[in-house]
């Protein structure tokens, strides 16, 4: 639910802003691009802080290789795309990027959700998680879009 209220909250301070006269987020656009920065930065940085980190690692799908490694490299792409939405020049790059990403990464939080005993920072429901991805596809399909 945190990164859901940090793309919320982020998008509508961000677009009051606009409003104010700040001119790189007179647009639902650019709004939803600082949004998305602020989830994926907090989401990018919980990949490499204790619990969570554990907790990420813990619901890597056993199928895949060095559950570790795929939660650095995710988490560094994270925290890198969350900066390039920031800038204008790549901007949809990086909402195109993140876009795949969140597709990519999904399969971890359906094996999550099946989890017999998972790990308390991930008990959501599937229902949930899905309808929670579909907000942050949709902010990401709206920013490459622009």
């Amino acid at each position: 639910m945190a990164p859901l209220i940090a793309l919320l909250l982020a998008s509508l301070v961000s677009r009051l802003a606009g409003w104010w006269g700040v001119g790189y987020l007179d647009n639902w656009v650019g709004a939803c691009a600082v949004g998305l920065a602020a989830m994926f930065l907090l989401t990018g940085v919980a990949h490499f802080a204790p619990p969570l980190r554990g907790d990420l690692v813990a619901i890597v799908p056993p199928a895949l290789p060095a559950p570790g490694l795929l939660v650095t490299v995710t988490g560094v792409l994270e925290i890198a795309g969350a900066v390039g939405l920031l800038l204008p020049g790549t901007r949809v790059a990086a909402a195109l990027g993140l876009l795949v990403l969140m597709l990519a990464m999904f399969p971890a939080n359906v094996y999550a959700a099946r989890m017999p005993n998972p790990p308390k920072s991930m008990t959501t429901r599937l229902a949930t998680r899905s309808v929670e991805e579909l907000v942050f596809l949709a902010a990401a399909v709206l920013v490459a879009a622009g």
